[in-house]
């Protein structure tokens, strides 16, 4: 972090939001208690300093990458990698508030899967270019059932396929929630986890999220482009560079309701 920032990122906080000030002169925007927005900015980090572990317990250099840790599990395979961080969250969160219609994501041959045929102890047959639904456990939900049917969803889905499941976001509209995603393979997707805006001008930045290849614990990033900002980013640009992928504002998308 550069020396003029350091001043934004405060020790033995547990959170986002307590962890990184916004810039001076702006002001966090308000967001309703249990909504996905207070979710995200309220994700737990761990304390300063901590290193981006991968899947097999290495750790991941800090070359300027990354301010914060995020401090949740991420299991102990080659699967919590970029797109498939931004679907967990989303489906965290929603199991969190028992919205379990809502959690359903699609494997890239286009194959819908829901959470709600999960819990009813329904697990998902691919074979060859075949795939469908088999009745093979009782019903049950508990986290460690979300958790194997979202590593189902990490091995058959990514970017390519998240990216048709949202929906383009205007600049001007972007919610903490809403995603810079390029679909492809690999593709790379981060997060957006927390909203400030200017007092005076009301121009808007934010803080972004991401994990990545191979699988890694979520980070908030670094903004390489702006000292005066950073790690905040503005993201009315044409360009919007990150420290590992460099994406547009065409790029900005929204989960569907």
């Amino acid at each position: 972090m550069q020396k003029n920032d350091k001043s934004k990122i405060l020790k033995n906080v547990k959170t986002i939001k307590q962890r990184i000030l916004p810039p001076n002169g702006y002001l966090r925007s308000d967001t309703n208690k249990n909504s996905f927005e207070d979710y995200l900015r309220n994700l737990p980090v761990k304390p300063i300093g901590s290193k981006v572990k991968y899947y097999n317990g290495s750790s991941k250099e800090n070359r300027n990458i990354y301010v914060a840790v995020v401090d949740l599990e991420i299991g102990k395979k080659n699967l919590h990698q970029c797109a498939d961080a931004v679907m967990r969250l989303r489906a965290e969160y929603l199991w969190g508030q028992q919205i379990y219609d809502s959690i359903h994501f699609n494997f890239t041959n286009g194959f819908r899967v829901d959470y709600r045929e999960w819990m009813k102890g329904r697990r998902i047959v691919v074979n060859g270019n075949k795939t469908y639904w088999n009745n093979r456990n009782d019903p049950s939900n508990t986290y460690e059932d979300l958790w194997s049917y979202l590593e189902q969803i990490f091995i058959y889905a990514g970017t390519a396929s998240l990216e048709l499941e949202m929906e383009p976001v205007e600049t001007s509209e972007v919610q903490i929630g809403d995603v810079l995603i390029q679909g492809g393979h690999p593709g790379h997707a981060v997060i957006i986890v927390d909203k400030a805006k200017n007092k005076k001008t009301g121009e808007l930045v934010y803080l972004l999220a991401q994990s990545y290849m191979p699988a890694q614990e979520l980070q908030v990033l670094q903004n390489p482009n702006n000292s005066n900002l950073n790690p905040w980013y503005d993201l009315d640009l044409d360009i919007i560079k990150t420290p590992e992928w460099t994406f547009s504002k065409d790029d900005l998308k929204r989960f569907k309701n």
